[in-house]
């Protein structure tokens, strides 16, 4: 069981995954709070000082990654994981970047997350997958770090593929593409 001195602030805005996260943590003794936009998530940082922050990495009116240095700002010693159902390799090579301690694909549970804080070092013996991505998921790859390179401006993006905005558009709403 944890001590209340771990206090998690949760950004997401799902709210209902705010709440089952936040009664799961607090079930292991954690202080929780919860925030569902940016403004919102920094606002309540600055007064609760959390020591740890989960943070969504697509917000429904900003990015996560815009988001975390300015969490990291507010609050220097938080320790933060980004969570995300887009998961990509320019995403998580970003985050990392920017500060996060670690980046989660969703669904990912109270235990995961626990894991995620104190897994901080790298694992040289990680087993390498045998089988290479897919097309399809190195184009979905491709799209986000030029999505990324545009700080998420669907029409300069789409000039820079060389695509038309609508079909890029089309291409975003669908669910990442596995392995």
């Amino acid at each position: 069981m944890q001590t209340t001195d771990q206090r998690l602030l949760i950004i997401d805005d799902d709210e209902m995954f705010c709440h089952v996260l936040s009664r799961a943590f607090t079930r292991r003794g954690y202080e929780v709070m919860t925030a569902h936009d940016a403004d919102q998530a920094l606002a309540v940082a600055v007064q609760f000082q959390p020591t740890m922050a989960t943070l969504d990495l697509k917000l429904e009116n900003s990015s996560g990654l815009k988001l975390l240095p300015e969490m990291l700002d507010a609050v220097p010693s938080c320790r933060i994981v980004v969570l995300t159902g887009y998961s990509s390799i320019a995403t998580a090579v970003e985050a990392m970047k920017l500060g996060a301690v670690n980046y989660l694909c969703k669904p990912a549970d109270a235990d995961d997350i626990i894991a995620s804080f104190e897994h901080q070092e790298g694992d040289p013996n990680i087993e390498l997958a045998d089988n290479p991505p897919s097309i399809n998921r190195i184009t979905w790859e491709h799209i986000q770090k030029v999505l990324h390179e545009h700080d998420g401006n669907i029409s300069a993006t789409a000039r820079a593929l060389g695509m038309h905005r609508r079909t890029l558009q089309r291409k975003l709403q669908k669910r990442p593409v596995k392995r």
